[in-house]
């Protein structure tokens, strides 16, 4: 897995990335030890039978799969094989993805969510972004395939790590897209101000036991006059100002603060944010987060009430995401 930031480290040459480059390598190592999660070897195993297919292939990132090896050669033999080692690496959340014409079917169609939000985002061509909370990468992916210089993605978890990988060794090494298996707080901080044209922040926020501090950790990563996009559960603005629920949410237990459109506004003007508006509004429905053959567990629909798929199973306001884009001051 390591082999992966052979030329990470070489397209960190603006200085403002020195801090990334000193501390970043003992992080990484401390994050990949093998005993830190007892599913790595399996996942390392199934990488290596993934990597006993051929790389470098032909790729498509602008799709709404991420597709590699459309014009596939397989045989049948070969294709089971592979669809047998991609198994591997279940639940596959967020995608979808078609590799040798094997499509996997993710219980997210992330695909819609970047539809809603690339119309409002700065062009992103030659510029440098990073995407806390990637998942899987689909997201970095189609970052890179509208010409990024660099993508960058953090995400703590090993399985998102892994199934990253897979498709970095069938799309190869020309696209300058990365994965850290670190947290948004693990990351070095330059002395010099962030080093970002563009920080994604998409499902985290609620995650986060302090949002005003997660405010200002992205901020500290984007140069000045750098844009913001930040994704979020919200309420609607007739339920108040904001909702802090109890043990669980819509069935998670990491759930703390769902602001309003207009309190996540003032937060985000409170934290020196400019240009704050609210470019997307959506509730998510069952068809966009829902079970399939990949992602075999409990999904969306199993956390609404079933009579009322306005409502949690809890009788909280069903999951309403905004789409906020802002600017750090020059």
């Amino acid at each position: 897995m390591k082999q992966h930031y052979d030329t990470f480290w070489e397209k960190l040459e603006d200085e403002r990335f020195n801090e990334w480059k000193q501390q970043l390598p003992q992080l990484i190592d401390e994050a990949l030890h093998p005993e830190g999660n007892g599913n790595l070897p399996r996942w390392l195993e199934g990488l290596e039978r993934i990597r006993g297919f051929a790389g470098n292939t032909e790729f498509d990132l602008n799709r709404s799969a991420i597709t590699v090896a459309q014009n596939s050669d397989l045989t049948a033999e070969q294709k089971v094989e592979l669809e047998d080692a991609l198994r591997v690496f279940h639940p596959w959340r967020k995608g979808p993805f078609e590799i040798h014409n094997i499509y996997i079917d993710t219980e997210w169609h992330s695909d819609w969510k970047w539809d809603r939000v690339r119309p409002h985002l700065a062009n992103l061509k030659g510029r440098k972004v990073l995407d806390i909370g990637c998942g899987s990468g689909y997201h970095l992916w189609r970052m890179a395939g509208e010409g990024t210089e660099l993508a960058v993605g953090v995400d703590p978890s090993l399985l998102f790590m892994n199934q990253f990988l897979v498709l970095k060794h069938f799309i190869g090494e020309t696209v300058p897209a990365y994965f850290l298996p670190l947290t948004l707080e693990q990351l070095p901080v330059s002395k010099k101000g962030g080093a970002f044209d563009t920080v994604f922040s998409m499902g985290v926020l609620y995650h986060r036991r302090s949002p005003i501090d997660h405010i200002y950790e992205l901020k500290n990563q984007l140069l000045p006059g750098g844009e913001l996009v930040l994704e979020t559960i919200v309420v609607p603005e007739e339920y108040g100002q904001l909702l802090v629920p109890g043990e669980r949410y819509a069935q998670m237990r990491n759930v703390w603060f769902l602001p309003s459109v207009k309190e996540l506004t003032h937060w985000l003007e409170r934290c020196g944010f400019l240009n704050v508006r609210c470019v997307d509004i959506d509730q998510t429905s069952i068809q966009e987060q829902r079970t399939t053959d990949w992602m075999t567990w409990n999904s969306l629909e199993t956390f609404l009430d079933p009579e009322d798929h306005n409502k949690t199973i809890e009788g909280y306001p069903a999951p309403l995401r905004a789409v906020m884009v802002c600017n750090k001051p020059q």
